[in-house]
């Protein structure tokens, strides 16, 4: 069956609309901010394509987390649309000989879309990945329910880990910080998208935290240190772990596992509450082991978010991370 077949094709928005909602869309979350996604509309389709320039290497030679940070955007856009009137009909992973054509996109009219809608699309700028020592999350038990059902309606199990795997997850993390800190070629990777100035892309270097920061955390990806700063005092981290899995281990099921992320960051983000996402606990097999001996149920652990809520007394929100110019990523034709 044809993309033409899959997806419905009769309306489409305006390339005016299309380029202001992929601006918007790109805010999405991915792995060292590397924006792997290339997006083109030909006036009835937008199509979603993974940037294999944009490919970690060291750090995901399958494209695991490629495919998830695409799938974030990919949500970031379909709620983006839902907000102007449009409905997203998604063909996942349409073509088989062209394994890096993640996802075509029809239209149609949407009247009366979900009122969480709105509230999402209005956290997407508000949305920052915080690294730092967390309060606990606010409002938590009458939350989880609804992160559950926001990533079982994209068959993705979320499970929230008891507060004794911590320390074995913040092990873990001091274990792989050691392991690939014997791999020149994954530091290299690193060094090259964490803690660079001036660049529209990567971790700039007001989004690390100094290594007397990180340890109050625990559980997090080893980024370069950032400068010297006991920001949040001598706070410990009380931010809850939840676990991302699915099944199979698949690109289309990478989608889903973004596009469920997406759903439960913006959710955390509409409700005032900071995240902060580690795709790098999975990245190894002991990761995963480990994880999904802690949930103890059906599916390949993804992703681990960090949840919490960030001191009412601190100051501003840092800045924004940069973003590529939207004709970067977004072709006509």
């Amino acid at each position: 069956m044809s993309v033409n077949d899959d997806v419905r094709g009769c309306p489409a928005p305006d390339p005016g609309t299309v380029s202001a909602v992929i601006e918007l869309a790109a805010r999405a979350p991915s792995v060292h901010n590397s924006q792997p996604w290339r997006w083109r509309f030909d006036g009835i389709h937008l199509n979603l394509f993974a940037d294999a320039e944009r490919l970690l290497s060291a750090a995901d030679p399958l494209g695991r987390q490629l495919v998830i940070s695409c799938g974030a955007m990919l949500h970031h856009v379909q709620a983006a649309f839902a907000d102007r009137g449009w409905h997203t009909d998604i063909v996942r992973v349409p073509q088989a000989k062209r394994p890096d054509h993640l996802a075509a996109i029809g239209f149609r009219p949407w009247v009366d879309p979900p009122p969480e809608i709105r509230a999402h699309v209005r956290a997407i700028t508000r949305r920052r990945t915080d690294r730092l020592a967390l309060l606990e999350p606010s409002g938590w038990e009458d939350l989880v329910p609804r992160l559950r059902e926001l990533a079982a309606a994209r068959d993705v199990r979320l499970d929230v880990l008891a507060e004794s795997a911590r320390p074995r997850l913040a092990a873990l993390s001091r274990e792989y910080a050691t392991l690939r800190g014997h791999d020149q070629f994954y530091d290299l990777e690193l060094h090259t998208w964490a803690g660079n100035s001036d660049t529209r892309d990567g971790v700039p270097p007001a989004a690390l935290v100094s290594d007397a920061e990180f340890a109050r955390v625990g559980v997090g990806r080893v980024f370069p240190a950032g400068p010297r700063s006991t920001r949040r005092g001598p706070r410990t981290d009380h931010a809850r772990l939840v676990v991302l899995s699915a099944l199979p281990d698949s690109v289309p099921q990478w989608l889903r596992i973004g596009e469920a992320l997406s759903a439960v960051l913006l959710e955390c983000a509409a409700a005032g509450l900071a995240t902060c996402t580690l795709t790098n606990i999975t990245e190894l097999p002991p990761g995963r082991d480990l994880l999904a001996s802690l949930i103890g149920g059906p599916g390949i652990p993804q992703a681990v978010i960090r949840i919490g809520s960030a001191p009412p007394d601190e100051a501003a929100a840092s800045p924004l991370t940069p973003r590529r110019p939207v004709t970067d990523i977004l072709t006509f034709g």
